[in-house]
């Protein structure tokens, strides 16, 4: 389960910028074709932040759609996998616009 490594990431990430503080909440995006399961992260989170400065922390996980430009038609589409086609032309010569992200966008920090 590659999630577990990714969310002990997220964390390290998270106590790098707290500067030994204690994290209250945090809010990452996961993209749709990232390959990130985000129910995974969120049952790895628990664990991995027990014993440390996020342990009860709250973490919001934002869902980004996955959206594509297709190179053929000019037309804008709705990805729903990695390697999907044009929704209007049917052409794999789409460019991602959206829907890879993996990142923590916010961080609430006790003072």
């Amino acid at each position: 389960m590659h999630e577990m490594s990714i969310t002990q990431g997220i964390i390290d990430l998270c106590l790098q910028y707290a500067g030994g503080r204690r994290v209250m909440a945090l809010e990452v995006e996961i993209g749709q074709l990232s390959g990130v399961v985000p129910e995974a992260v969120e049952f790895c989170f628990e664990a991995c932040s027990r014993g440390t400065l996020l342990e009860d922390a709250r973490m919001t996980i934002t869902r980004i759609a996955g959206r594509g430009l297709c190179q053929e038609c000019g037309a804008e589409t709705d990805l729903e996998e990695l390697f999907a086609g044009c929704g209007s032309c049917g052409s794999h010569r789409v460019r991602i616009t959206a829907g890879q992200e993996l990142r923590v966008t916010e961080i609430e920090i006790e003072d």
